[in-house]
């Protein structure tokens, strides 16, 4: 009989390890709090060893053809340009693919075979009991069901890993930042399309990232810990409005309108989940749930493509699970923990604390890009 696998989330993480389980063998079902996949958001990098992972699952090519090839300029508070540049082509990132967020998750959903695996949409986990041969799983529905194993591949804000491990303060790294993105199609640049436009103050970072027939705005800033509610979205406003209503620079006053009248606004703070083990009995963590880099890093699906491959490939070279789950912690940590180290020389480039540190930081782009 096939073992059963529960994985919870069906973002990169969860796609990729559904994927390698299926052909391992396992009967996997994964189970997504959206009612769809979830799109939104700005494009994403696949970069490094997460290259090789993506031409073994045979989708490098689709990907390929898939890349968002783009400008950015930083402007100033009256528009004007003060440096243009294309990540694509400094040295650093050559060879690494920018695709679109929903473009990516397309591509990974296509390949996992429906009639094989199970999806929940639209429902979560609710309960988590762990036995010595299996675990219990209660979910929101009200439906109940036994696994081998459950995967917590749900994000930062993971409910496998309260559930088992325990409330997500004891885990989180706060770094004194806050974002938010929205969708801002109607907000006219006078750039063409492709074209990211970045506006910074000190400690303060407005985007509008124009890509396909589409654009989003971010806003970013630094603070102190707030007292917010992280499905509080009428909180999220407010605190948009206290660190951005008055701000008559660029185009902050357009942005933070389309964000007070958002739908679909996405508020979170900037920070890494950072773990003892990624592991207990039948669970496992795997991306954000488990390391969360931030995307300062610029690193979090690479992150999430190679760690879940790494636990699947050592589930299946490995009958005794614990042998699997020991080595995918001691094999995966120090990379991991080497991406999150990152944050601090991205925050220091995204958002300057002092004049010196923003005047650098534009040399810095202008350079790289000669």
């Amino acid at each position: 009989m096939k073992k059963q696998v529960l994985i919870s989330g069906a973002s990169f993480a969860g796609l990729t390890l559904a994927c390698w389980l299926n052909k391992f063998g396992y009967q996997v079902t994964v189970t997504e709090l959206g009612k769809e996949l979830r799109k939104g958001g700005s494009p994403i990098d696949v970069r490094g060893e997460a290259l090789d992972i993506v031409r073994e699952l045979g989708i490098y090519d689709k990907i390929k053809a898939g890349e968002f090839v783009h400008t950015d300029e930083i402007v100033d508070a009256n528009d004007k340009t003060l440096t243009t540049f294309s990540l694509n082509k400094q040295a650093e990132y050559l060879g690494d693919i920018e695709i679109h967020r929903g473009d990516l998750l397309d591509i990974l959903y296509d390949i996992v075979p429906k009639e094989e695996v199970r999806f929940i949409f639209g429902n979560s986990i609710a309960t988590l009991v762990q036995h010595k041969d299996q675990v219990e799983v209660g979910f929101e529905n009200g439906e109940r069901g036994s696994f081998d194993f459950v995967i917590g591949a749900d994000g930062t804000h993971s409910i496998v890993r309260e559930l088992v491990f325990g409330p997500e303060e004891n885990f989180k790294k706060f770094f004194g930042v806050y974002f938010a993105f929205a969708k801002a199609d109607h907000i006219q640049t006078g750039r063409p399309k492709n074209t990211g436009l970045i506006y910074r103050e000190l400690g303060k970072q407005a985007v509008i990232y124009q890509f396909k027939d589409a654009a989003n705005a971010i806003l970013v800033f630094r603070a102190p810990k707030l007292d917010w509610n992280y499905r509080d979205h009428e909180q999220h406003k407010q605190i948009l409005e206290q660190y951005f209503s008055g701000n008559t620079n660029w185009k902050i006053p357009e942005i933070l309108d389309t964000m007070r009248h958002s739908e679909n606004l996405y508020f979170d703070e900037a920070c890494q989940i950072h773990m003892p083990t990624w592991t207990k009995g039948r669970v496992a963590l795997v991306g954000d749930a488990a390391h969360a880099p931030s995307f300062f890093t610029g690193m979090g699906t690479s992150l999430a493509l190679q760690g879940a491959t790494l636990l699947a490939k050592e589930m299946q070279a490995n009958e005794d699970y614990n042998i699997a789950f020991e080595k995918y912690n001691e094999t995966f940590r120090p990379f991991a923990e080497n991406i999150q180290a990152r944050i601090h020389r991205g925050l220091k480039v995204h958002l300057p604390e002092t004049e010196e540190e923003l005047q650098a930081s534009i040399e810095r782009w202008t350079n790289n890009d000669k």
